[in-house]
């Protein structure tokens, strides 16, 4: 569908032709699809943007990560399967993102809501007429997983999470880490190669090139795991939990309206301790922390979450290798990263 393109921010379509200068006929016909399109209203940022605890300077949804990675895939396979398996990875989102994997007690691996692929393609009219015409079986596309070059395990690069590395650091999730000059400059640095277990992966050519993408890589690393974010996760799982259970809100809500229509409900529900609740988290400005539970307060300790981090492939004579081994920046960088602890507990004022 070329309106969405055509729809983009100025930003994004500038950031969308880095990533492919081309973008191939058939992904206009997948993007316009319903299920893609309700992407559109779900938050990459994960529903921080709505409060001022992050101040996002780029809004960005979770169908334009999915069409970022699409595109990323398509520049360095060129393949049709592989490009759709990229855009659907993220078909099963409900609203808030991987907040929702909070309230399912999935904080490490957040792969909960990957369950539903299958079943939301398959039962899909327009994107199952779309792949039997393409002559595409539904395993060849509901599984990214099994393309390296589009997912892989942590700490390797892979499309998806070069993806999210680079629109998060131009100002998805607040502080803005580089310019769309700096994210063309990493980009193509990058090609295909060989990692130690000889499986295809996408790295760096060039040492400095990659040490620039780490350093900003690492300090993403831990704004994710920061109190701010980790509370708001679990405060917006705790209240669609709560409106739920009070319904304001039916399950399917979860999977068929946006994000702005869930927020509407739920501040016009007439529940003052909803209501009250959300009004501070959305005026928040900072989050109060404690190593000690603090009581009579909404206080939250989330300790095991899913701790994400790159270690990318630098291409050298002989063999490709981890920046980690040939660069000490990268290796500290990579170590402030993993070693990054929050104080026990976070909080704000309400009790909930």
């Amino acid at each position: 569908m070329e309106s969405y393109f055509n729809n983009l921010s100025e930003p994004i379509k500038k950031y969308f032709n880095i990533l492919s200068e081309e973008i191939p006929d058939f992904l206009y016909e997948y993007v316009n699809t319903p299920e893609m399109q309700q992407q559109g209203g779900i938050s990459k940022s994960c529903g921080i943007c709505y409060s001022k605890l992050s101040n996002v300077q780029l809004r960005y949804s979770n169908l334009d990560h999915s069409v970022g990675v699409a595109l990323i895939v398509w520049h360095f396979t060129k393949d049709k399967k592989q490009t759709l398996s990229g855009l659907f990875h993220d078909i099963s989102t409900s609203v808030f993102k991987h907040s929702l994997d909070f309230m399912n007690k999935d904080y490490e691996k957040q792969e909960k809501s990957e369950e539903l692929t299958t079943k939301i393609i398959s039962e899909s009219n327009e994107i199952m007429s779309l792949l039997n015409r393409d002559g595409i079986k539904i395993e060849e596309v509901s599984d990214y997983h099994i393309y390296p070059i589009a997912d892989n395990e942590t700490p390797k690069l892979s499309a998806d999470r070069l993806e999210y590395t680079f629109s998060d650091g131009l100002g998805v999730m607040g502080e803005k880490l580089w310019n769309l000059d700096e994210v063309r400059e990493i980009y193509q640095n990058i090609q295909v190669q060989k990692n130690e277990e000889q499986i295809e992966e996408i790295g760096f050519k060039n040492k400095e090139i990659a040490e620039k993408f780490v350093e900003n890589m690492s300090k993403l690393s831990i704004f994710y795991r920061e109190n701010r974010f980790k509370f708001t996760m679990q405060f917006l799982a705790d209240i669609i939990k709560k409106s739920l259970e009070k319904n304001i809100l039916d399950e399917k809500d979860l999977y068929h309206l946006s994000e702005k229509e869930i927020i509407q409900k739920i501040e016009n529900c007439g529940e003052e301790d909803i209501t009250k609740c959300f009004k501070i988290w959305k005026e928040a400005t900072k989050i109060n922390e404690s190593d000690v539970l603090v009581q009579d307060k909404y206080c939250v300790s989330i300790e095991k979450i899913k701790i994400r981090y790159i270690n990318p492939l630098v291409k050298r004579e002989n063999a490709s290798r981890r920046i980690s081994d040939i660069s000490m920046k990268a290796k500290q960088d990579i170590e402030k990263a993993l070693n990054f602890k929050t104080k026990k507990y976070a909080y704000l004022d309400f009790k909930f």
